[in-house]
């Protein structure tokens, strides 16, 4: 049965020009309680969201449990995954696109190399990553999340699992990937590059390369990086060293395997320079 949402509290007229006070052990409210949960929002936004649910499933400490439920499913599919590398990209780009046709080389690649293949299990690049990887014979991984609108794993995926939290989901992204390697993408993709690129630049993940593929795309950005950020200041100049820009994908497996050996950047044979640990800044 469904227990309709209780109405939120008439407020009480302040009292000598304030709110009264209500006392729940150590917590003080004033103010009626917070408003039903709105139709057609999804986890992550009820977690965000200040004015919270009053249905006692949907509150914050009983989040608490499905947020570690989330972190348990994650680990325990993905405890026993060989080598993998993180692939990014936009899920707008069309199968006909040569970024498509870059994305399920790179798939191919990293599988023939020995690597499972990890995407955030969409369509476009993501799932040219994961077709790659499945055609070549490897081990095609999709890490989903919940989204308003409906979005399947795709059908390339051989393991997969949907988050309903994007800070769990990247989590798993870091943790069980030996690199990142960033086609080109949106909001979701810059949001994934960056928090690698924070992650390595305060040495919470080591021996990590990011790398962007598709020069022509990104060399605004890491232009803009080099001549804004490091020129005035916000980055030491050797964060630079920290992202790697190629078109070729045999350069992204030699990155990889460089920097997984622990070998010095002359050493690579793909333009790899290696991370030179935290910044300064």
């Amino acid at each position: 049965m469904t227990v309709p949402p209780t109405p939120p509290a008439p407020q009480e007229p302040p009292v000598g020009g304030r709110r009264r006070a209500r006392h729940k052990g150590p917590v003080m409210l004033r103010g009626g309680e917070p408003d039903p949960r709105t139709i057609g929002t999804t986890t992550d936004q009820r977690l965000l969201d200040r004015r919270g649910p009053t249905d006692w499933v949907h509150t914050d400490p009983w989040r608490v449990l499905r947020i570690q439920s989330e972190f348990v499913e994650g680990f325990g599919l993905l405890a026993e995954l060989p080598r993998a590398v993180s692939v990014f990209g936009s899920a707008r780009t069309p199968a006909d696109h040569p970024h498509y046709a870059a994305g399920a080389a790179i798939g191919a690649a990293l599988a023939q190399a020995g690597y499972a293949v990890i995407t955030g299990g969409g369509p476009g690049a993501m799932e040219a990553a994961n077709r790659g990887a499945c055609e070549a014979g490897g081990l095609s991984v999709g890490l989903g999340i919940e989204l308003p609108f409906e979005q399947e794993l795709n059908e390339w995926v051989d393991v997969g699992i949907t988050f309903r939290y994007f800070f769990v989901r990247k989590t798993m992204f870091v943790k069980y990937a030996q690199a990142f390697v960033i086609l080109p993408g949106g909001f979701g993709t810059l949001d994934e590059l960056f928090e690698a690129m924070t992650l390595v630049q305060t040495g919470k993940v080591t021996r990590f390369p990011v790398i962007l593929f598709g020069s022509d795309y990104w060399s605004g950005l890491v232009d803009w990086i080099r001549n804004t950020m490091a020129a005035t200041g916000t980055i030491a100049p050797r964060d630079l060293d920290l992202l790697t820009v190629t078109d070729d994908v045999g350069e992204v497996i030699a990155a990889i395997r460089a920097a997984e050996a622990g070998r010095s950047p002359g050493d690579s044979g793909g333009g790899m320079r290696a991370p030179l640990g935290p910044s300064d800044a």
